[in-house]
């Protein structure tokens, strides 16, 4: 039963989405884009009794804090979404690998996909027809705010460091991502990596790993595009694929925007953008793909709090050159021998082209979030595209 009167923080796409499914039932949405910094903020509380906080807003926002204060309950965009559509839900989570596991996924099933990247779920609400199993990314940030939220499948792909900024520490984040399992009953499937510790709920445990056997070759390169495979294949097993389904789904399935994307070459040299690696792991697994070829790298964005030592450790002979950008290139500098300070992502892909051999790939992995220069790590993608193209033939 939702309240009469419900705070909506954020207004972003999740934000708006939630809005205007809480309105179409008859709920009154009082909407806040951004904390005001005052005792003003405070008034917004009147009456409410439901806080829908888009990703975007920390749970130590002012707001958020207060509405705890008092007992004003505090739920995710997904949370909602969730109670509001009759849909089964396939969810998605882990460090890396979800945007392209997700539409895997889709693209196997025949399935919507929504959450962390795309549409959000709330906006499924009133299209998706009630039986349609719905795909869904889930974030670190998506989860912090569930409590009844219940995956009939949940996918964990892995978990390493990342927004330690916001989470504080490794274990919060993790609590979070595992937050994706705790409602699951013995009628759900929880597929995690090989080996990974016990994960809450109550759900039948379905492991994977890269050395599955799968029906056919994954389309895809690199061994994280194996597990990625693996873990799909396991998952959509569990929601009744048939072999035929997911045969042509490996086989087809051409990858996602801004992981591992080829955007261009010229005189020989590829150009591969890689914007969605926005933490070293992440950059870590491009580089593996890509081990047996010549690679000039353009790393840098904003900070996440992240040890940059594994990547400094993980770069072989294989990379020809660094180019460091934006708020983190003293410490990539530091941590990095010899790399080359390019400043911008412009200057870095002149650098790079300049210098590139045939045979070789300029590599866009940054390692980073991208909030110092870019939007987000899409815009950052696009202008990389939009650079590549840009070069002279």
């Amino acid at each position: 039963m939702l309240p009469e009167r419900v705070l909506v923080l954020g207004l972003a796409r999740s934000g708006l989405a939630a809005a205007a499914a809480l309105e179409r039932r008859g709920v009154e949405v009082v909407r806040a884009d951004r904390e005001l910094g005052n005792d003003d903020e405070l008034a917004l509380l009147d009456g409410v009794g439901l806080l829908v906080k888009s990703p975007g807003v920390p749970g130590s926002a002012s707001l958020v804090a207060a509405a705890r204060e008092r007992g004003v309950q505090v739920w995710s965009e997904i949370e909602l979404a969730a109670r509001l559509l009759p849909n089964p839900i396939l969810g998605v989570t882990g460090t890396n690998g979800k945007t392209t596991t997700a539409q895997w996924l889709g693209f196997m099933l025949g399935a919507p996909v929504a959450g962390n990247v795309g549409l959000a779920l709330s906006e499924l609400d009133g299209s998706a027809e009630p039986e349609q199993l719905v795909v869904v990314e889930l974030s670190s940030f998506q989860l912090e705010d569930v409590h009844r939220f219940r995956p009939r499948i949940a996918v964990l792909l892995n978990l390493e460091p990342d927004h330690l900024d916001r989470h504080g520490s490794f274990e919060a984040y993790r609590a979070a991502k595992l937050r994706a399992f705790e409602n699951q009953t013995e009628d759900d499937s929880a597929i995690v990596p090989r080996g990974f510790g016990e994960v809450p709920g109550r759900a039948a445990r379905v492991e994977f790993g890269a050395d599955d056997e799968l029906p056919v070759e994954p389309s895809l390169r690199g061994i994280h595009n194996r597990e990625n495979a693996a873990a799909a294949t396991a998952a959509a097993r569990a929601a009744g694929a048939t072999e035929e389904q997911i045969e042509r789904g490996l086989r087809e399935f051409k990858g996602v925007a801004h992981r591992l994307e080829l955007v261009g070459e010229r005189d020989r040299v590829r150009y591969v953008n890689d914007s969605k690696a926005t933490n070293v792991a992440a950059t870590l697994r491009a580089l593996a793909a890509y081990d047996d070829e010549p690679v000039r790298l353009i790393l840098g964005g904003s900070r996440k709090g992240e040890d940059l030592a594994p990547l400094a450790a993980a770069l072989g002979p294989n990379v020809r050159a660094v180019y460091v950008i934006g708020e983190t290139a003293d410490e990539l500098a530091r941590a990095i021998p010899d790399t080359i300070r390019s400043g911008d992502l412009a200057t870095a892909v002149d650098r790079a082209a300049a210098a590139a051999q045939p045979g070789e790939v300029v590599l866009l992995s940054p390692a980073c979030a991208s909030y110092d220069q870019f939007r987000d790590f899409e815009e950052r993608g696009e202008e990389f595209k939009r650079l590549v193209a840009n070069l002279p033939m």
